[in-house]
């Protein structure tokens, strides 16, 4: 995981986002790393659990709005 070839996070889709905090907390997992590295690991962290919290978000308002419609239309 290098950060030069790191995409923005905010371009990143649900499941790249959550592919890829699935590498970041195995690396911190097993350690090893110094001071720096870990914050900013741990930085890209916490954007990427941010981003897939905003598509699951988008989700379950599509959902909701869905459902609502349904409603509407069977009243």
């Amino acid at each position: 995981m290098s950060s030069t070839d790191e995409k923005p996070v905010d371009e990143l889709g649900y499941e790249d986002a959550r592919d890829e905090l699935i590498d970041v907390v195995r690396v911190l997992e097993q350690g090893g790393l110094d001071l720096d590295a870990s914050l900013s690991l741990w930085e890209r962290g916490e954007k990427l659990a941010k981003r897939c919290e905003f598509h699951l978000a988008g989700a379950r308002e599509r959902i909701e709005k869905t459902l609502a419609e349904g409603t509407a239309d069977q009243g």
